[in-house]
């Protein structure tokens, strides 16, 4: 039992999980502009009054969202309106005209070979689930099982698939400092300007959990928060 269950594993939940894996990255990259314009985004700015009147309690309020991937972004002035997003492009450049024009303008997509590392990396880490998957299936694929049993394609195989993900994790630690520094920026420069200020606040994310950086000034210096 114990060895039928090790086979299944190794046969049939790694391929699986190393799908889901690739799945979500691949989403991840490609919002907002192509998919999940609302849902998934690496940076969100949206109406608040945290910064503002932090004693707010957590009113909500209507305004301007923007929400910015790696390929582009998508915005909406304000929430009941539709949104619209700039074409995908591996040199992105966002549309923050729905911002107020007193807004802090910090925002900037990074550098144009962020993105194209990344896809580099997706396509080395697609090569790699496929030979993974008939690597771990050869037993059931009969006479053209053979070729994936043989030592060198199994190398090969690791090989691909530790610089897709060196390249990847390399790619999206870049883009999550850029992201950061510019989220920290525009949320000190939000709470600088007092309640004459806009409603607003950003946040950066992994795609699917968002966190809020901002730097809370107080007489006695300088203090950084991350919800």
């Amino acid at each position: 039992m114990i060895a039928g269950l090790s086979k299944a594993i190794n046969q049939y939940l790694a391929p699986l999980l190393a799908l889901t894996s690739l799945l979500l990255v691949i989403f991840a990259y490609l919002a907002p502009s192509v998919m999940l314009q609302t849902q998934v985004a690496l940076l969100t700015v949206t109406p608040s009054i945290s910064l503002t009147q932090p004693q707010g309690n957590g009113q909500s309020i209507d305004g301007p969202s923007i929400f910015l991937g790696a390929l582009g972004s998508c915005e909406r002035p304000n929430n009941g309106a539709a949104v619209t997003c700039v074409p995908p492009t591996v040199s992105p450049k966002y549309d923050l005209s729905v911002l107020p024009s007193n807004a802090p303008n910090l925002l900037t997509a990074p550098t144009a070979t962020t993105p194209a590392f990344i896809a580099v990396s997706l396509a080395f880490s697609i090569m790699f689930f496929l030979l993974f998957t008939f690597t771990a299936l050869r037993s059931k694929l009969g006479k053209a099982g053979a070729f994936f049993d043989k030592p060198a394609v199994q190398r090969s195989t690791a090989w691909i698939g530790l610089m897709g993900f060196m390249i990847g994790l390399t790619s999206f630690l870049v883009i999550r400092m850029w992201f950061g520094k510019a989220v920290e920026d525009f949320n000190a420069a939000i709470l600088e300007g007092g309640q004459g200020s806009p409603q607003l606040v950003a946040a950066t994310s992994n795609g699917f959990v968002s966190a809020l950086n901002f730097i809370l000034i107080q007489p006695c210096g300088i203090q950084r928060w991350s919800v």
